[in-house]
């Protein structure tokens, strides 16, 4: 046994008992591998944890595996496979799991194929967060935060009382350099030329799924369900 393993008499019992209980309640849940589309701020960020819980699947920050491949230098795609396979046999992704922001090439898409067709597995389903440009735009460029506390605003959902100035202190709010409408048309833009033939890669596969990601997120959240029971 490695010697950073927790011997089970050291791990508090609510814990052991919390984890069993998860276990016990995921056993009956089907197996879902999954895979989530869609552009900054479509929401996805806030419907992977609930999806995660609903159905006991590990989410697998892709961004994350292949930063840390090439700060090892090993050619990526080895380094990338051999993190997949790795976070894949992990106990939490025994139900399956929520792949988030890969693959973003149809390459990439028939090679996460091909290995999971070795594991005798498949992407169940692709969840596609579409929504306009514009309500995108809308949505980002009106936020604005309160650098010190991390209070966030949006001029149009949740406006500060005085314009510009945080509720609390009445100090300026900023709005992050992500945020502008610059920076986010050419985000929108690298996003949509990647994107689109993965889409019609997994539409043709019969597994994807439009979202009306515009909608409310509690909505979504339904649509997910519905998209996910069927």
């Amino acid at each position: 046994m490695a010697s950073s393993a927790v011997a089970l008499e050291d791990v508090p019992s609510v814990d052991m008992m919390t984890e069993l209980l998860r276990r016990f309640k995921c056993s009956s849940k089907p197996d879902k591998r999954l895979v989530l589309i869609g552009p900054p701020g479509s929401g996805k960020g806030t419907q992977s944890p609930v999806i995660k819980d609903e159905y006991c699947l590990c989410h697998l920050a892709t961004g994350d595996m292949l930063r840390s491949a090439v700060a090892a230098k090993t050619p990526l795609g080895i380094k990338a496979k051999e993190a997949m396979d790795k976070a894949m046999k992990k106990p939490s992704c025994e139900k399956g799991f929520i792949l988030d922001g890969f693959p973003r090439t149809v390459v990439q898409a028939e090679k996460l194929d091909e290995m999971l067709e070795k594991q005798g597995t498949e992407i169940d389903k692709v969840l596609n967060f579409a929504i306009d440009d514009s309500i995108l735009e809308e949505r980002i460029t009106g936020r604005w935060i309160h650098p010190a506390s991390g209070r966030s605003y949006h001029t149009k959902f949740a406006p500060p009382k005085v314009y510009g100035f945080d509720d609390v202190t009445g100090e300026p709010l900023i709005q992050r350099k992500d945020d502008t409408a610059q920076v986010l048309k050419s985000r929108l833009e690298a996003f949509h030329k990647q994107t689109e033939l993965v889409i019609d890669y997994y539409a043709k596969k019969g597994v994807l799924a439009q979202l009306h990601a515009e909608n409310p997120p509690k909505e979504v959240t339904v649509e997910v369900q519905k998209v996910l029971s069927s």
